[in-house]
């Protein structure tokens, strides 16, 4: 009889980690539960209670239930400086980081998973809804990143960023299933964690005020909100392209930069930092007639430009660009060279509809240009392409 393979499991205390538990079991694995800790900072979190001890205890819970050898790690240290540092350092730049994407990276298979090797695990498995697929590419086995089979909970975007080292090394057990049929085999193994709500909020520390979060750091300064007509020349100037079709990519693809002059003050806001591309609540300003939404941030000069109506041309755009060094292949055999191009479906956000794209590579980098204009695309965020079901590579916005 073979050995059985050792997996060490992302036991988080909800529902998701508890059931793909069970079903490792099921499929004969040998488990380890174990729980990461990444915040000790009770004073941002909005719930009252500590968040990390209830699921710590769920957590523990399921293990004693299913049987398998339980062990938190505190990778509070490790989070701080990999994710909540970027965090900071992304809003003070006026750009949008994504922590949940980076988190995956950085934490789940990079720290935690070399900390699941020192427990001489084969694989590291969590509860996240995608799927994981194998092909032969000249006779070496290439791992693929596939959407969750359920397209509500799919979450293949905040996966985006990993490498086929890191594919090589995980599994997803309830990729296959749907939300409502996870939660039926929580009720019928009469897991604790069954009708547990679905943690919002950052990765693995529970619901957290982002403001207040950030405002730790990041000190509130006041600063005009200006408006910018949508007839201002800025978009006009944008459809000369008599420089040649890079100049035309540029103009298409880079975020557009704006002056006071161009613009009228409508109010007045606490700090550019706390403001992001497509937001419209949190403004207060009022008796404008049509909603008003963030086109841009300054946080150098402290201004929030705004436009008025959700087809504002400041808040469509043909496409982005990804620099040259924030480019990521899932697929490495499918990495475009400088001159080539391709169709693929993409997306801007989690849980956004696919959109079709052409991606253009460069000497600088990936210019991606959408069929149909996007709204809100965000500095830091990132972009994710795919061929039908699966994620096929990602990448920085510029």
């Amino acid at each position: 009889m073979n050995q059985k393979k050792r997996v060490v499991l992302g036991l988080s205390g909800g529902v998701d980690s508890s059931v793909a538990a069970y079903l490792l079991l099921q499929q004969g694995y040998e488990v380890i539960g174990m729980f990461m800790k990444n915040w000790h900072d009770e004073s941002v979190t909005i719930s009252n209670e500590c968040p990390w001890m209830e699921d710590s205890t769920d957590a523990m819970l399921v293990a004693e239930k299913l049987g398998i050898p339980f062990q938190a790690i505190d990778l509070s240290r490790e989070y701080r400086e990999k994710i909540v540092d970027y965090m900071f350092a992304e809003y003070e730049a006026g750009r949008t980081p994504n922590p949940d994407i980076l988190c995956n990276r950085e934490i789940k298979f990079d720290i935690f998973l070399k900390a699941a090797e020192k427990l001489k695990a084969d694989f590291v498995a969590t509860g996240h809804y995608c799927r994981k697929g194998e092909v032969q590419v000249d006779g070496k086995p290439v791992f693929r990143l596939l959407a969750g089979a359920d397209p509500n909970k799919d979450q293949s975007y905040f996966l985006c960023q990993l490498s086929q080292q890191q594919l090589a090394k995980a599994l997803f057990p309830i990729g296959h299933l749907q939300k409502a049929e996870v939660r039926k085999i929580a009720k019928e193994q009469e897991l604790v964690t069954a009708d547990k709500k679905d943690s919002q909020g950052l990765c693995f520390i529970g619901k957290v005020r982002l403001p207040d979060f950030l405002q730790q750091q990041l000190l509130p300064k006041k600063g005009d909100i200006l408006v910018i007509p949508e007839d201002s020349p800025v978009y006009t100037c944008n459809l000369i392209t008599a420089h040649g079709e890079l100049d035309s990519l540029d103009r298409r693809c880079l975020p557009l930069s704006y002056v006071p002059h161009q613009g009228s003050k409508v109010g007045e806001h606490s700090g550019a930092h706390f403001f992001t591309v497509g937001q419209r609540k949190g403004l207060h300003v009022g008796g404008t007639g049509k909603p008003l939404f963030v086109i841009a941030t300054d946080t150098q000069a402290n201004i929030v430009y705004t436009g008025l109506g959700e087809d504002h041309p400041g808040l469509l755009r043909d496409g982005l660009f990804v620099p040259l060094a924030d480019i990521h292949w899932v697929r490495e055999d499918r990495q475009l060279k400088p001159g080539e191009t391709a169709k693929y479906l993409a997306r801007i956000r989690y849980r956004q509809a696919l959109s079709q794209a052409t991606l253009q590579m460069e000497a600088n980098g990936l210019y991606v240009l959408f069929d149909k204009p996007q709204r809100g695309i965000a500095s830091g965020q990132f972009v994710a392409w795919y061929d039908g079901e699966e994620t096929i590579g990602s990448g920085t916005i510029y």
